[in-house]
């Protein structure tokens, strides 16, 4: 048994630092020495989820033991952990949708703690069984998780920049490569430049487009997205609710019909149509932020062609994508150091927390 420091979210809002006690692995099952956790608004929702969770669902760290089914990993691996863990064998992970896999994925099991378990009571907080954050529980000093759950990392890339891989880095870069197919030489709007935001940018420039407009109602955000490749930017102005005279804005810079793409990175729901403000006739507007509620969209804005589409998760394969994007990283052609605002011990997580909703960071980070 392995004891470990947690942040341990209440249910009711609030959360603690203590103590858990993890089992050794079994089956597939792998301990995992958490190096860096990811801080992310699912985190700060996921204390208000109704029971004890242990907190956490991004994160990066080294394998300490394996269990006797383990095939690909060994002691001392340097692992990124995805919280969409595929089983490889049902219909969507057969159809190449991994992150949305029928026996384990948070999404089609309806609730973020899915992900299954070789032994059920693997981890307890005061003698009682307590559950994980999407099957994986990163906000802790050790996690027990599925090999599944593991993509092995280069043991130069450091950690807290491998941990923000496998949630923001993931959704925005592969919302731009996987999900829209994103052309080169085309005009591309970003809709809110927090940390998702940011990676569209990048996915952008990466897959060649020539126009990344960047849209956000804070200046210091704006001149950071310069610095990850947005070429023009557009200061909104909090009255334009629905980003409408923006997207004036948008097709003046646009040869007057509007972007060929446009990405909504905010969690707005009032900014859920917004993209499709912003696209030209058969554009294509993406709904980045999983906005989870009831919205009115006047129809008009379909018109003419328009697609609009709602991924998840930038569409991962994690075992695909997560080395894809290491290897850009490594070429100086996506970054993640710069997206690294500020680190934080597990003590600080209250912190963090607050940096996080007051929009300071780019990216905080839990370190170990």
């Amino acid at each position: 048994m392995t004891e470990a420091k947690a942040a341990i979210a209440q249910g009711n809002g609030d959360f603690t630092i203590d103590t858990i006690e993890i089992q050794d692995p079994v089956g597939d099952e792998v301990l995992v020495q958490m190096k860096a956790a990811g801080i992310c608004h699912t985190d700060w929702d996921s204390l208000n989820w109704g029971k004890p969770i242990v907190m956490g669902h991004e994160g990066a760290g080294i394998v300490a033991k394996v269990g006797p089914r383990v095939t690909n990993l060994k002691v001392g691996d340097h692992v990124i952990l995805n919280w969409a863990i595929p089983c490889y064998s049902c219909f969507q992970c057969m159809e190449g949708n991994q992150h949305i896999c029928e026996k384990n994925s948070a999404v089609t099991a309806g609730n973020a703690l899915a992900g299954g378990h070789a032994s059920l009571n693997s981890t307890t907080y005061k003698s009682a069984a307590i559950e994980r954050s999407f099957a994986l529980g990163t906000m802790a000093e050790y996690s027990l998780v599925r090999e599944a759950a593991c993509v092995i990392s280069q043991s130069d890339v450091p950690f807290p920049s491998a941990a923000i891989v496998s949630c923001g880095v993931m959704t925005g870069y592969g919302s731009v490569v996987n999900a829209a197919r994103v052309s080169p030489g085309s005009s591309v709007v970003v809709i809110g430049t927090g940390g998702v935001g940011l990676n569209v940018i990048q996915g952008a420039k990466i897959s060649g487009a020539s126009k990344i407009i960047a849209i956000d109602i804070k200046t210091e955000r704006l001149e950071l997205a310069k610095q990850f490749g947005a070429t023009d930017t557009i200061l909104a102005d909090k009255s334009d609710k629905l980003l409408m005279i923006a997207a004036e804005k948008v097709k003046e810079l646009c040869s007057g019909r509007g972007a060929d793409y446009a990405f909504e990175c905010t969690a707005i729901p009032v900014l859920g149509a917004a993209p499709l403000a912003m696209v030209r006739n058969a554009g294509t507007a993406v709904q980045v932020s999983g906005i989870e509620e009831e919205i009115n969209i006047d129809m008009n804005l379909f018109e003419w062609d328009k697609l609009y589409i709602n991924p998840l998760y930038g569409k991962a394969r994690p075992q695909i994508d997560f080395p894809k994007i290491i290897e850009l990283y490594k070429k100086g052609q996506l970054m993640l150091d710069e997206m690294v605002t500020r680190t934080y011990p597990l003590t600080d997580l209250k912190q963090a927390f607050e940096d996080m909703l007051a929009g300071r960071n780019a990216k905080g980070v839990l370190v170990f």
